[in-house]
């Protein structure tokens, strides 16, 4: 997964348009918290998340990821037709069939010739999504590809509040569901093109990726629900973030100290700072969101760079690091020469 002819010519995101606060929900679940005596705002003070982004009640998940598409597309400069391939990583979706892909593919207007079609793999399918397209644009098989990721967790915080304050519920059904109420909305698109085609661009140099799939059973999801253990989730995570950033440094020849900029998977506060001290990183290097956007998935990675570019802290030259794990577990680094 090392690229020498793959460009970053268009990336985009978009914010969910609702703040949903911490505040808000521990009202809701008030009448829980008092009973099983939870007296620790686990949201902000644990989690560092004050608020997350919700979308409109009746926003289609594929608009979402069509609008941002379309900011990507522009800034790219090109026109729709020449997109090669479509590949959407979202976790959500509005349906189980069509893939999400082919709903947006059919919006953009794109034509007969460009594939499209969904990869799933939890918080991280946004960079293998990456990673598929660099591997056809490197082989020449198209010079545009287009990766849209949209997250909407507007029902599973409806449900997960409606279950978390039905009576009898336990210590371990909460704690088991309390990730759920870190999630939140947004969308990212990015446009992959043939370096030749955009030199000026910032080069996609590729990464590497590790799996740890013993430890699949630790987050387990669906639409409406999500099942965590959050403290084994972490341990196993860093264990295998550690594994990656070896590989990393053998074949990206990464040293910490070299990077400029950190994009790391916003999870939450305790998951970052145990990112930071393992790799000895610089919080200075590392834009965070969690705090006001809580997790967004797959999206999260792609959000922040395209934050990054909008605050001008992207230089030309400058060493980025994407690094994401996903429920599975699987992790990939990656880096970004801008």
């Amino acid at each position: 997964m090392l690229f020498q002819h793959v460009s970053i010519a268009g990336l985009a995101h978009l914010d969910a348009p609702h703040t949903l606060s911490s505040e808000e929900i521990n009202r809701r679940l008030k009448p829980t918290l008092d009973r099983l005596g939870i007296k620790t705002d686990v949201l902000r003070e644990v989690a560092g998340i004050g608020a997350r982004r919700l979308w409109d009640k009746d926003m289609p998940l594929a608009d979402a990821a069509t609008e941002v598409a379309r900011k990507a597309i522009a800034e790219a400069g090109i026109e729709p037709g020449r997109i090669g391939v479509l590949i959407n990583t979202s976790v959500s979706r509005d349906f189980l069939e069509p893939s999400v892909a082919s709903i947006v593919s059919g919006q953009l207007g794109l034509p007969d010739t460009c594939q499209n079609f969904d990869v799933a793999n939890a918080c991280l399918a946004f960079i293998n999504g990456m990673d598929i397209a660099g591997r056809m644009i490197e082989r020449g098989e198209v010079d545009y590809a287009l990766i849209v990721n949209a997250e909407n967790a507007n029902v599973v915080y409806e449900k997960t509040i409606e279950r978390l304050n039905r009576e009898g519920i336990t210590h371990e059904e909460f704690r088991n569901e309390f990730a759920s109420l870190t999630l939140g909305c947004g969308a990212a698109a990015m446009v992959l093109a043939r370096r030749e085609l955009v030199p000026d661009a910032p080069q996609y140099k590729g990464g590497v990726t590790r799996a740890a799939t013993q430890w699949s059973h630790l987050c387990r999801g669906n639409l409406d629900r999500m099942v965590t253990d959050t403290k084994l989730l972490l341990i196993e995570g860093i264990k295998l973030a550690q594994l990656t950033f070896a590989a990393a440094r053998q074949a990206l020849g990464w040293a910490v100290e070299e990077m400029d900029e950190f994009v790391i998977h916003q999870i939450s506060r305790a998951h970052t700072e145990a990112f930071l001290k393992t790799f000895g990183i610089d919080p200075k290097k590392v834009l965070t969101i969690f705090h006001e956007h809580g997790n967004i998935g797959p999206a999260s990675v792609p959000i922040v760079l395209s934050k990054l570019k909008e605050m001008g802290r992207l230089k030309k030259g400058k060493r980025i690091a994407l690094l994401g794990i996903g429920s599975g577990l699987n992790c990939s680094m990656a880096e970004v020469v801008w």
